[in-house]
């Protein structure tokens, strides 16, 4: 639930760091006294589309990464034992047996005094209880699908049972994401490609469902994902995906395609021509385009239209002295000492500044000097 919130702030962030990253990228590429590209220009909103695109897609690509590695950190059963996913029972007892002869608390607390005996117990722990869940084909099928929150889960003892509670789960979290989505779209976060969304939510869930039902593991996990893994490297962080893994990859793949989408998408059809981002294929943006573009226009025409009347009225005004230059040039300078005395002067402003200029005179400066020396 928290990716599809983090929708609705990536739909303010990406301006923020996009404009750090331009202003990055106009201080190395435009040499010092040269012009830079202003705002409301097309190449200025050019730039700034192109950008926004590097970020976004750089973010997306991290939070992948992030959540690989976070799975891979965490670890599972199999690599604690350090046991392929097929390992019989055999290897297991075996495997089980070397590590308790390393790392029972009684022969480990003597070897590694640095260590303290609670991590040294906790250490066991674990290791005694992956033994006995992949000893178990129960729990190790229910394991693998749903992870060690099953130590959890009461009154599971059959496949089905642990299918049945898992498959249930389902709903409550796909039932609040859908909510979260419409919601967002009501409110206009989400009008671009929401459609597509939707798709890849279905998608998720019927992969998610696929999964924890089906006896193998996924296909695409079982025959790509992890032999690319395991030619990268058999250490701790190249462990091969159990299929619960695959799915919390999958979700939080789902959710940066979601926002992929959201921000990507529009900004590869944006139009820049006129010195603003506009987002062809967004109805609503082009509307909004549209709207504040004529009202400009009948701002621009209003104002001409009150400068005419304004004209026209001096005009009219000054009808009686038409003819008489002596007139026309005194009425024209007073006029300018009224503008003067009553609208220039009179601002707080001015007359703000010209008080501080007064206190800037010399206090022992004889009656009617000028200036402050």
């Amino acid at each position: 639930m928290s990716g599809l919130l983090s929708l609705l702030g990536w739909s303010f962030l990406p301006n923020l760091v996009t404009g750090w990253v331009q202003t990055l990228y106009y201080g190395i590429t435009i040499r010092a006294g040269d012009p830079k590209p202003r705002p409301g220009t097309p190449r200025f909103a050019e730039h700034h589309r192109r950008i926004r695109i590097l970020v976004v897609a750089i973010y997306l690509l991290y939070t992948i990464y992030e959540a690989h590695y976070e799975l891979q950190l965490s670890g599972s059963y199999y690599a604690d034992l350090n046991v392929p996913l097929d390992a019989s029972e055999r290897e297991i007892k075996s495997r089980f047996r070397r590590l308790a002869a390393l790392y029972h608390p009684d022969k480990a607390s003597t070897s590694s005094p640095e260590s303290s005996s609670q991590d040294i117990n906790d250490y066991f722990v674990r290791l005694k209880l992956a033994s006995e869940t992949l000893l178990d084909p129960v729990k190790r099928f229910a394991y693998e699908r749903f992870g060690p929150d099953i130590h959890s889960w009461q009154r599971c003892v059959t496949i089905r049972d642990y299918v049945y509670r898992g498959a249930g789960l389902l709903v409550p979290y796909y039932g609040m994401a859908a909510a979260v989505m419409y919601g967002l779209g009501l409110l206009g976060y989400l009008d671009w490609g929401k459609y597509e969304r939707w798709l890849v939510m279905v998608i998720m869930l019927v992969f998610e469902a696929h999964t924890v039902m089906r006896p193998g593991h996924p296909v695409f996990f079982d025959r790509v994902v992890n032999p690319v893994l395991g030619l990268l490297g058999n250490g701790h962080l190249q462990q091969p995906y159990l299929p619960f893994q695959a799915i919390a990859l999958a979700r939080k793949l789902s959710v940066t395609v979601a926002i992929g989408v959201s921000q990507i998408g529009p900004m590869l059809a944006a139009d820049t021509s006129s010195g603003q981002i506009v987002v062809g294929g967004n109805k609503r943006g082009g509307d909004e385009a549209t709207l504040l573009r004529e009202g400009l226009e009948r701002l621009e025409q209003t104002a001409r239209s009150l400068d005419g009347d304004t004209s026209r009225l001096l005009e009219v005004e000054m009808a009686p002295f038409a003819g008489d230059e002596d007139m026309l040039v005194s009425m024209k300078g007073k006029i300018k000492e009224w503008l003067v005395q009553n609208t220039i002067r009179a601002d707080p402003m001015v007359r703000d500044a010209l008080g501080r200029s007064l206190q800037k005179r010399r206090v022992d400066a004889p009656a009617g000097a000028k200036g402050t020396r």
